[in-house]
């Protein structure tokens, strides 16, 4: 009796394991392909022609690159690219000594947002502004891993289209990355919302959005990333070093991108520091609460899935 069910045990592990592994395989997305359009990049300077970008594995060239992801932000990227330019370029800020570039990367949009993007770069002739158009969609973590793979940053900052954190902000970022990586060691600091959950910034948004978010970190905190209390903050900074570590190594490209680079950095044993920073809430968000919170949960599965089984 003992033998036939060990017999029964031993088939179903052979057949739930492979079953499994398929599953996994079949959920898990396709590599990214780069077409070679989206291998350039416009200008000020050349608007018409493009010209080749560089690659994350060079040496850096500028003390920070700004990545934007955009995708249909024809009415937001103004005002965000504004405050941006005015405080990298402000007499009063510190950031006015950093040499910087601002790579804009139009993620498939329909709206024109590229052309929007190199009109606005004409108002800033003394800003260094490159626009990547992505031929198709990928997925804000895609725009994002696409423009990080082309930067030319000592520091590579993360930031979104919509200018709901403040980009002023960067300057409490930048001194504790001096603090934790004074040489530009392999580094990441993330601006973080956590300090807010009581405000009327939180408070006032719906009760369904409020149960996701506490749901979410409760479900991040089974996978490993518990220690950093908001990882969804579109606010990141990363050392060269710990750029070129993370981003050839990043999968998703799906609005949970985030937990994928902060648990490749924990794998990497690469310091991550959390910063709190001001943001308000922005009219014109591309997500969709039910479905992306669905696709979120799914794709924190196939992301586990893939590290447990090593294929990640």
């Amino acid at each position: 009796m003992d033998s036939l069910l060990f017999i029964y045990c031993t088939t179903a592990i052979l057949v739930f394991i492979p079953a499994i592994y398929l599953v996994l395989v079949l959920l898990s997305p396709l590599p990214i392909v780069t077409r070679a359009s989206e291998k350039t990049y416009r200008s000020k300077a050349s608007p018409r022609k493009p010209l080749p970008l560089p690659s994350l594995a060079d040496a850096g060239s500028v003390d920070l690159s700004v990545v934007i992801p955009a995708y249909n932000e024809t009415n937001r990227l103004p005002s965000m690219l504004q405050t941006t330019v005015a405080h990298l370029k402000s007499p009063a800020s510190k950031a006015s000594s950093r040499t910087y570039e601002i790579l804009i990367v139009d993620d498939g949009s329909t709206d024109d947002t590229s052309a929007l993007a190199l009109k606005l770069a004409s108002q800033y002739p003394q800003s260094e502004i490159r626009i990547i158009t992505l031929e198709k969609n990928l997925g804000k973590g895609g725009a994002v891993r696409h423009g990080m793979l082309h930067a030319r940053g000592h520091r590579l900052l993360m930031v979104d289209a919509d200018d709901a954190s403040r980009f002023e902000d960067i300057e409490q970022l930048w001194k504790t990355m001096d603090r934790i990586a004074p040489k530009n060691e392999p580094a990441v600091v993330v601006g973080s919302r956590a300090h807010l959950v009581k405000t009327e910034a939180v408070v006032k948004r719906s009760l369904l959005r409020n149960i996701l978010m506490y749901g979410l970190h409760t479900i991040l905190r089974i996978v490993g990333v518990g220690h950093i209390r908001d990882t969804q903050c579109g606010f990141k900074l990363f050392t060269r070093r710990a750029a070129q570590k993370i981003f050839p190594a990043q999968h998703l490209t799906t609005w949970i991108f985030d937990v994928e680079l902060l648990l490749l950095a924990k794998q990497l044993s690469i310091p991550v520091a959390e910063v709190p920073i001001e943001w308000h809430e922005v009219a014109g968000s591309k997500l969709n609460v039910i479905k992306d919170s669905l696709q979120m949960l799914r794709d924190l599965l196939v992301l586990r899935g893939n590290q447990v089984m090593g294929r990640w």
